[in-house]
């Protein structure tokens, strides 16, 4: 959303919405001058609050209330006016994390949500068994721990279970400029492409024997590197580390290899871990009987709707980079259920391949800073847990 803020309209943004997730009540001017230092009038904030209610980013419940951030501002504080430095624990996480870390914790004054971020890997760490627990019961133990520290509903998938390895790789020159790529899995199962090699200027095209000739030597390269690989692996390569003198090839294997892998190997919904039910519909945005029931009925029995929202697979180019956290806010969640909640997810994966994810769900008002960080690091050591589970 492009909205265009002074310096002054941010910080009363960011104070009201900061107080309105503290306190679940409408937020007036006076309580902004008496609660935040902003070196303005209570007269200027109203001001203000009424332009930032006209730009559509704070909205009255009813006409003598207090404002409320809209999914909007929401949207403009989480984008641009976080502090990290405020993702600090809240109270009911410091006993949360006091009753699962093994020692008092003594945080630095001022410590963020880096601080908050380690003591959630450290409480995992503690209270989790890799050596003695399948990986479902130690899912659903992060399911709880995540549910516990981030005072919302926690998701977490199980991971993609597709195994099939490479068994033999072949390129074959069907016609003049158009190559096939054949792939033979360890179940003997075939899957090939058909693409178009680069053109290239008339003067230097090449002998079809020779480019035949040439493609076999590819072949005989991919099946020395590739053979043995699962699927999943052939769809995040580097296609970059092809010898020199493939480089001809490089490109159409890369499009062709991960054309294949994608629709051969559609990520396929797994069943997710559901915790904290019953912490999260006490916040007052859940007093609705009705609302809570659709929300329960897409946990329980719409699965497959909710898997595709929160498993994100990342572009070719992200693949290797630290996971990103998505933050889907009120109406940009596209499932009618949560549309007045807000979905934080990031995947977890088997090296560089994302295989499951971790979410929380809760209402708009949520302290996003430190939702964002529980997610985060729940996302890390999942990741670090799996290469344990599959070396």
């Amino acid at each position: 959303m492009e909205v265009q803020l002074t310096n002054r309209q941010q910080h009363i943004l960011w104070a009201t919405v900061r107080h309105y997730i503290a306190t679940a009540e409408p937020v007036g001017s006076k309580a902004l001058v008496d609660e935040y230092d902003l070196g303005v009038s209570s007269a200027t904030i109203r001001n203000v609050m009424g332009v930032l209610e006209k730009s559509g980013l704070l909205y009255q419940p009813h006409a003598s209330a207090g404002r409320v951030p809209s999914d909007s501002g929401y949207r403009i504080y989480v984008d641009q006016l976080m502090t990290p430095s405020l993702g600090s624990r809240s109270v009911s996480q410091t006993d949360a994390l006091a009753s699962l870390l093994p020692r008092p914790l003594r945080v630095p004054q001022g410590s963020g949500t880096e601080t908050l971020g380690r003591e959630v890997e450290l409480a995992l760490q503690n209270r989790l068994q890799w050596e003695d627990w399948s990986l479902e019961t130690l899912l659903q133990g992060a399911a709880q721990i995540l549910a516990t520290l981030s005072g919302c509903i926690s998701l977490i998938t199980m991971p993609q279970t597709t195994t099939a390895l490479v068994r033999h790789l072949q390129l074959v020159q069907i016609e003049a400029g158009r190559i096939m790529l054949i792939v033979v899995t360890d179940s003997y199962e075939t899957h090939s492409k058909l693409m178009d090699l680069s053109p290239v200027p008339e003067e230097t095209q090449r002998d079809p024997e020779v480019i035949d000739r040439e493609l076999q030597i590819v072949s005989n390269f991919l099946n020395s590197h590739l053979r043995g690989r699962s699927l999943l692996e052939l769809a995040y390569l580097d296609w970059s580390e092809l010898d020199q003198e493939f480089q001809r090839y490089g490109e159409f294997l890369k499009n062709s290899v991960a054309e294949l892998t994608r629709r051969t190997l559609a990520p396929t919904a797994t069943q997710i871990m559901v915790r904290g039910v019953s912490e999260v519909l006490r916040q007052p945005e859940f007093s609705q009987l009705q609302q809570v029931q659709t929300i329960i009925h897409l946990l329980e029995e719409e699965q497959d709707q909710l898997w595709r929202l929160i498993f994100e697979e990342p572009e070719p180019e992200d693949v290797g980079s630290k996971p990103k956290v998505t933050v889907r806010i009120g109406a940009e969640n596209p499932l009618e259920p949560i549309r007045t909640c807000t979905l934080i997810s990031s995947n977890y994966r088997r090296g560089s391949i994302p295989v499951g994810s971790v979410g929380v769900l809760g209402p708009t008002r949520l302290d996003y800073e430190s939702a964002i960080a529980v997610v985060a690091s729940a996302a890390d050591y999942l990741s670090e847990a799996f290469s344990y589970f599959n070396p």
